[in-house]
């Protein structure tokens, strides 16, 4: 069968042009059907069964591979150095495709990209079979063409692709009369046999690995979550890619909610990974300024650190001013009205004041923001439910009796596992603890 190799990132990873998060995952899923239905194997970099580095299987595929099609949403330079690799070696069949908020570069600003829209989390079942169909055609259009599609064997048109010295240099197998393989042939052949049965099992790819560990992390509803396999898996999959943010973020996430070997030191050594991979001080990436500030809020929650507040503080602020997201808005206006009781105990009023107005200003900011996702009666239901309890409690920090209650409702009638209910109702508790503090504190 013909083969696709499909040059992309893969997980969540964050365009650092306007901080979205796009999940490569889901655009791969659409880009793997399009390329199944035009009658090609699809192959991504991480489903490459492979015992050592990546490089070798990954530059045989960049040239071998009948057809290429390169992504290059999110400005992933790994993805932009592998197309123009395959440029160099193959002057037909690659196809770039891109989110649509991609910005085209100088260089590639001739290049023909296909687009597709992309929703964050997953692309929309109308854009996934407009793009599918799209793509299944341009598949179709390049393997029954002989136009060159690289930039650089058009404008270099006497260049020869390269080929392999031992491809091209190998002698012919030997033959018995009438065509048959001769007896040595046939005793290599018995040979190679017995060696595969006697084979361990293929190496897992790291996709798979990945995908294990995601599914450990969060199993379907009524099972219990493996954070310590889950953590196993990933720091496999480091060992294959290991500059990988979205699995390094995965692993901060299974570290600390293990608890192992208890709470404290299972944070701290989370955010041990964090100081070390990710760069929490300079990052802008919102996605690992929400683990920063969810770590030093547990850890607050155990050491009442005023460090730790403030650096929760600072990594919700900073995720929040980057994303414009309701996750990390909801959760920084809460700190705010922790911090300012805290303020109010050490005698400065003025800070006190300042941290609650603002909190409520980024709650009603907040309520803007998750209030599409909380009506999508279409979307995922779990997902849908972090929407409708985040506006809930958005609602029960402004004291906003009516909305509290709408949302309430709303939330009660949705099937969802029930931790995800006793979370939502936990957390209410807690905000309605600080602002009965806040406002015992700053009357007296």
């Amino acid at each position: 069968m013909s083969t696709c190799f499909v040059i992309q990132g893969f997980g969540k990873k964050t365009d650092y042009t306007d901080g979205r998060i796009l999940d490569l995952d889901a655009s791969y899923a659409v880009i793997k059907d399009a390329i199944e239905s035009a009658g090609l194997q699809a192959i991504r970099a991480d489903e490459i069964q492979h015992s050592a580095v990546i490089d070798v299987p990954m530059y045989e595929m960049l040239l071998n591979a009948d057809v290429v099609v390169a992504d290059l949403s999110t400005y992933n330079v790994n993805a932009a150095y592998e197309l123009g690799v395959r440029y160099a070696l193959r002057p037909r069949t690659t196809i770039v495709v891109a989110e649509e908020g991609f910005k085209n570069p100088f260089d590639i600003g001739h290049i023909a990209i296909r687009r597709y829209k992309h929703l964050g989390e997953d692309i929309g079942a109308k854009e996934a079979v407009r793009f599918k169909n799209e793509l299944k055609a341009a598949i179709a259009e390049i393997l029954a063409s002989n136009r060159a599609d690289s930039p650089v064997y058009t404008f270099l048109p006497g260049l020869i692709p390269p080929e392999l010295a031992v491809a091209k240099n190998a002698p012919p197998p030997p033959q018995a009369r009438g065509g048959i393989p001769a007896p040595e042939v046939l005793d290599q052949a018995d040979a190679v046999d017995d060696l595969l049965a006697a084979a361990p099992e293929p190496v897992a790819t790291p996709k798979a690995m990945l995908d294990e560990a995601l599914a450990r992390i969060n199993p379907p509803p009524g099972q219990p979550s493996d954070f310590d396999g889950a953590r196993g898996l990933l720091l496999k999959v480091l060992q294959q890619r290991p500059n990988d943010p979205f699995v390094l973020q995965q692993l901060v996430v299974a570290t600390y909610k293990s608890k192992q070997p208890d709470p404290q030191n299972a944070l701290l050594e989370a955010r041990r990974i964090m100081e070390k991979s990710l760069n929490p001080a300079s990052t802008n990436d919102p996605e690992t300024l929400g683990l920063w500030g969810a770590i030093h809020k547990r850890l607050w929650d155990i050491n009442a650190n005023p460090t730790d507040l403030n650096a929760a503080v600072d990594g919700y602020e900073r995720g929040f001013s980057l994303r414009r997201d309701w996750y990390n808005g909801i959760n920084y206006a809460f700190l705010l009205d922790v911090r300012a009781v805290e303020w109010l105990k050490a005698g400065n009023r003025d800070e006190g004041i300042a941290d609650s107005v603002l909190a409520r200003r980024i709650r009603n900011e907040v309520g803007r923001l998750a209030q599409a996702a909380a009506e999508d009666k279409e979307a995922d239901p779990q997902k849908r439910f972090w929407a409708i309890a985040t506006l809930w409690e958005a609602a029960l920090g402004r004291g906003d009796t009516a909305e509290t209650a709408r949302w309430e409702q709303a939330a009660q009638a949705l099937a969802v596992p029930q931790w995800m209910q006793d979370s939502r109702l936990e957390q209410g508790r807690k905000l309605q603890a600080v602002q009965q503090a806040f406002a015992t504190l700053s009357a007296g």
